[in-house]
């Protein structure tokens, strides 16, 4: 494998290979709003990168991931210029890497996504697409694709194929049609509102032809969804993380938040305290039986970092008279 195969996630989001997850994070978030595509419309050199940015997140993200990913490394820098061959590879902790001809094999193959190093018995065939993307009027349910786990239903004899389909917050939330070239045939797809990562959809008759029933099996479509800067799921709620300054948190206060379809105004009780959650009902994700789960506003208390001469005075006055100790409880604590 040549050298620019190689993908360096984390020289990617610029952090160092000892990061943490926080800092993961924070690198991401701030790279993910830098090349948003609602930031740079019709620039595709910033979609690449964002697209880049995000797989980079994917991976590094997830422990397991980022393990596999670690050890995949080391086996590139021994490995140099070419991968073995008939098999005969490095073993990195206990998993055999030379089976993959290229880094895009592998990464596909880590993340779900077609186009991993071929069948093996007991495993899933992996079909490659490309695809292009509209927004119709209407979508269907999932139920006009037979909506269900993998390997319910399918009949005996059948070439059921499996591929991964990656979609945008905005995508999934709104719903979205896409046309996909399998070999020579292109598919017209409409995906619902409400899908998330792990949904499946069945497209009944558009798996391989099987010769022995003059068959095709089915084709079943695995949705990831791409990380966002701003939102994240706990369960079917969203969930999304807004700062606050101290004056705010002691008096209360009416701020706005960003939700999936518009910014809405929020009351903000005094005391409230940094880490706590403020439910928006009604305004998390879409499901597939109708309605919408809630979404989570967590508070996090942010203090300035550079004050004015008139803040930093009133601030000093405020400590002069301050009755209130958090900490009072801890005075006489003891093992």
């Amino acid at each position: 494998m040549a050298a620019t195969d190689f993908k360096d996630y984390y020289a990617i989001l610029g952090i160092s290979k000892t990061a943490s997850p926080e800092e993961i994070k924070q690198a991401f978030r701030k790279l993910a709003r830098k090349y948003h595509p609602d930031v740079n419309p019709n620039n595709t050199q910033a979609e690449s990168k964002f697209k880049e940015v995000s797989e980079a997140y994917e991976v590094l993200s997830d422990t397991d991931k980022r393990k596999k990913y670690d050890q995949f490394g080391q086996y590139w820098k021994q490995v140099g210029e070419g991968f073995p061959s008939g098999g005969a590879g490095v073993d990195m902790g206990g998993f055999d890497f030379s089976q993959y001809g290229s880094f895009d094999e592998f990464v596909n193959e880590l993340l779900g996504r077609f186009g991993g190093p071929g069948p093996r018995p007991g495993r899933q065939s992996y079909s490659s697409y490309r695809t292009s993307t509209g927004r119709p009027s209407g979508y269907g349910g999932f139920n006009d694709f037979g909506f269900q786990d993998v390997g319910t239903g399918a009949s005996a004899g059948q070439q059921d194929t499996e591929a991964a389909i990656a979609l945008t917050f905005a995508e999934a939330f709104a719903g979205v049609q896409k046309h996909y070239t399998l070999g020579n045939e292109t598919i017209e797809v409409r995906i619902p509102s409400g899908a998330k990562t792990g949904t499946r959809l069945r497209l009944r008759g558009k798996g391989q032809f099987n010769p022995m029933t003059q068959q095709r099996g089915d084709l079943y479509l695995k949705v990831e969804l791409q990380p966002h800067s701003f939102f994240q799921f706990e369960g079917d709620n969203l969930v999304c993380e807004v700062p606050i300054t101290p004056d705010e948190a002691t008096l209360g206060a009416s701020i706005d938040v960003p939700t999936p379809d518009g910014s809405v105004n929020v009351k903000l009780p005094a005391g409230v305290r940094s880490g706590q959650s403020l439910r928006l009902r009604g305004k998390g994700w879409p499901s597939t039986k109708g309605g919408r789960s809630d979404q989570l506003v967590k508070v996090a208390i942010v203090p300035p970092k550079d004050l004015s001469q008139q803040e930093r005075e009133y601030y000093e006055k405020i400590r002069a008279i301050r009755t209130y100790n958090p900490r009072s409880h801890l005075q006489q604590f003891k093992l």
